[in-house]
């Protein structure tokens, strides 16, 4: 059946889709959003938010919300494990770039929520969560969803911020191109306290050992640590209890096991579409980017691309620009996520699966001679931080 038309349909309520969806409403524009979950997912996955990405959410309110329910990370650190040497990157070298010089530690979906609770009471927007979606169509006309049970709505342009398997990239018939890297990662959480067992830890910290690597992010009352798993033996069984525990006691041997929180596994990808905006039809964060999350770069990109998509269509639907102006968006937007946010993933990653002693020496010298001056110090953290991409994008 039809439904009464509205401005802007965004398929996918993760933090990127709410975010959108928020930043229209705002600006005067009825919005519906469809999620196929009944609510917020609470489970394992990004935690780091970068100094802009604060600083753009900080004049609704969000940041200071998100500070109150996270942790503030002054610096971050690349080490060697067990011997604790360590490069340390000190973000307070960014103050008078930013107004956070941090990151900031706190679970994506306590963001989502923020949104949500903003959008609940925003009359521009209409939020249809357990509403799975069977088609997309689209023309010169304007687009329209159906949903699993039939009903149809039709609007001006519409956003897809609907994830990795985004049903918004294949009714575009989009190539989702990059790979698959051959391993596999094991997250897990505990609310053992790392830090009183390693001296200088930062709340961020990647971490070189013996033939591997691990990393610790705290949160609010526990660490996440992503363990990468031994090549000779199956996934299935270093999920198995006694798998985890003995990665965890490598970290820190300890005369009791450790409680496990959460567990899971995932694959990690470095794709990009061709093309951010086919028609009417235009995509975002994880629909049309994914990248390691070594360095933390992923949520954060994604709502970047959120806040420029939808100033873009703001500007088409109430200062009369023409539909073009969704070309600038891809322009800005998408060479920063290949130049900079999967090129750098993809550096930090290749960093860390370094297995040569004396390679990982040389490169944790190099680290430390950036750490150790201040002028390279803050180029780096413009770079690592997000803030050198964004004024790229700005700039295009």
């Amino acid at each position: 059946m039809e439904t009464s038309d509205c401005e802007v349909i965004v398929v996918g309520g993760g933090p990127v889709g709410l975010c959108a969806a928020f930043l229209l409403a705002g600006a005067g524009i009825d919005v519906q959003l469809f999620e196929a979950e009944t609510e917020v997912v609470r489970d394992l996955r990004a935690s780091t938010f970068h100094p802009p990405t604060l600083d753009m959410l900080e004049p609704f309110g969000i940041t200071d919300e998100l500070l109150a329910g996270g942790l503030v990370c002054p610096d971050w650190q690349i080490r060697l494990h067990p011997s604790g040497e360590r490069a340390v990157f000190d973000l307070s070298v960014l103050a008078g770039e930013t107004n956070h010089p941090y990151r900031l530690q706190c679970e994506q979906w306590k963001l989502s929520l923020a949104l949500l609770s903003r959008l609940r009471g925003e009359g521009r927007a209409v939020l249809r969560f357990g509403t799975p979606l069977s088609g997309i169509e689209h023309d010169d006309a304007g687009v329209a969803v159906t949903t699993e049970g039939g009903e149809r709505v039709r609007a001006r342009l519409l956003i897809g911020t609907d994830g990795a398997r985004s049903l918004v990239r294949r009714s575009l018939a989009l190539p989702f191109e990059g790979e698959t890297y051959p391993e596999t990662t094991l997250l897990v959480t505990t609310d053992v306290p790392f830090e009183e067992h390693l001296e200088g830890l930062s709340n961020v910290s990647y971490c070189w050992t013996d033939g591997g690597n691990f990393s610790l992010l705290k949160v609010p009352g526990r660490w996440r640590v992503s363990i990468y798993p031994r090549e000779d033996r199956s996934i299935d069984d270093q999920l198995a209890d006694e798998a985890v525990e003995a990665s965890l006691q490598e970290i820190v041997p300890r005369s009791e096991p450790y409680r496990v929180l959460e567990k899971r596994a995932y694959r990690v990808h470095q794709r990009i579409v061709p093309a951010y905006r086919v028609g009417r039809v235009a995509l975002a964060g994880d629909a049309a980017h994914l990248n390691s999350p070594a360095g933390g770069m992923g949520l954060n990109g994604g709502l970047h691309d959120a806040f420029a998509l939808t100033d873009a269509i703001t500007a088409i639907l109430r200062r009369g620009a023409p539909l073009a102006r969704l070309d600038a968006y891809d322009r800005s937007r998408r060479p920063v996520a290949a130049e900079q946010i999967l090129a750098q993933a993809d550096r930090n990653r290749a960093r860390m699966r370094e297995r040569d002693p004396v390679a990982r020496r040389e490169i944790l010298a190099g680290l430390q001679a950036i750490t150790a001056d201040r002028e390279r110090l803050k180029a780096h953290l413009m770079r690592s931080s997000m803030i050198e991409g964004l004024r790229m994008a700005a700039a295009a």
